[in-house]
Order: C-alpha cells, then structure tokens, then sequence
C-alpha cells in the first residue's frame, strides 16, 4: 500500500473542498478541446485529480505537466467484468504514460458467487502493477448490487489486496450514501481512504459524505460544488458529463 490515507479532513473553504475533488469527465462523446479545458479548470481550481477515458489520459498528462494534478482513468469499466490480464494491461497503458490514479471496477459476479480469492487475486494483480509505478489504486465496489455482507467482505478483500481506497460506485449504477460511506470507513478504518462517488452533484452532498468519513469526492460537478462555496466562475466552460 503506498501510503496511509488520512481520515480527519477539515472542510472550510472552497480550496479545501476542491483539494478532495475527483473531477470526472467520462463522457463517449469527449472531445480533446473539452479534455484540454477540463484540465486547465482541473488545475485552476486546485482538484485533485482528473479523471478521463483511457484514450485520453496522454492529452491529459501532457496538459496538466508542472501542476499538482493527478491524472487517473479507470479500469475494467464500468462492468468490472474482464479479466485481470485485461485491467492490468488497461492500467499499464495509463500508468505508463503518467497517469497516477487508477480506478478500477471490482468483479462484482466473483464476489457475489462466493469467490473472495478470485477477486482478491483480480485486485491484487492490478494493486501491485499500480504500486511499481508508484500510483494509488481505487476498488470500486459497485455498492448498488451488493448486501451488506458482500459490501462487508468488497471492502475486506479489498484491504488484504493492498489497494489504497475503497469506492461506492462508478456512476452507471447506484449512487454513494452516506449510510455506505460510514459502513465503508468503519471497515477499513485508517488503512485505506474511502471515495464517494455516483450521484454527488451540490455542496451539501459532497460535505455529508465527508462527514460520513469519505477521504475523497468524486464528481462531474466539482466546478459547480466548489462555486456553492464562494470560488469564481470558469473563463473555459465545458459540458457537464454525468459520469
């Protein structure tokens, strides 16, 4: 595991909130103008990380090179469904061209058919792929479809892979809780960061899931939620994705 992930993270003005935001923009229909004015927002507003399709993350690198901006793509997504060859050959692809966030889609039909080693060993292979470059790895849970014991056993193989954040959902199915959020960091406690992730559009969303215990945000509408707390409009607008 690369790093502990911090989980008191005080929340008191636009900066703040914007430094836990994953900005997505996932949308089929992107263009390089929008990915290139999303990264000057990205870095503009101070964000985390951007998170863009595979195919971008070069364009993504190359515009955000000398800004504390991760890029990250995500992985085995949105299905989780492929096999581990295949999201590790995904990973690759970003990592070596410098993406430092990956976000991959746990297989949620191996969890649920009772195969904890088959999943472990799914995001193991991608965990330790991620760590060599020395980039953090996401395990999105998929929350939607799960029980509360199959979100209970997600969140634990996900911690004996050595991943660095447990994640609610992609986006396409479901949306965070904060009842998820706060079942999520009760089982992983201080050993991985939780993300929130699907449906968190306004300010109020985004602080709840923080409370809940959410280390990180991640959202198509960060510009939005970081202008509810007194940050100034875009000079670049693009299209909202709602993924």
């Amino acid at each position: 595991m690369s790093q502990m992930i911090l989980t008191s993270l005080p929340v008191t003005t636009w900066q703040s909130l914007a430094s836990l935001i994953d900005q997505t923009f996932l949308r089929a229909d992107a263009t390089e103008s929008q990915i290139r004015n999303l990264c000057e927002q990205c870095a503009t507003y101070g964000f985390a990380t951007v998170f863009v399709n595979p195919y971008w993350a070069p364009t993504a690198v190359e515009a955000l090179k000398g800004s504390p901006v991760r890029v990250g793509v995500p992985v085995g997504f949105p299905l989780g469904a492929v096999s581990t060859a295949v999201k590790r050959s995904e990973a690759l692809e970003a990592l070596k061209v410098g993406a430092k966030e990956i976000d991959m889609v746990m297989n949620i039909g191996a969890l649920k058919s009772g195969d904890r080693d088959r999943v472990q060993l799914d995001i193991a292979g991608v965990a330790q792929l991620t760590h060599e470059y020395g980039a953090q790895l996401k395990v999105i849970i998929e929350t939607e479809f799960l029980t509360l014991e199959e979100k209970l056993i997600a969140c634990q193989v996900a911690m004996l892979a050595e991943a660095d954040y447990v994640k609610t959902c992609t986006g396409f199915a479901g949306e965070a809780t904060v009842e998820d959020v706060a079942l999520m960091r009760g089982v992983v406690g201080e050993k991985l960061g939780v993300k929130a992730s699907g449906g968190i559009r306004t300010k109020e969303q985004a602080l709840a899931m923080l409370a809940a215990g959410a280390s990180r945000i991640g959202t198509s509408e960060g510009v939005a939620i970081v202008m509810d707390l007194g940050a100034p409009a875009p000079t670049n607008p693009i299209i909202q994705s709602s993924y």
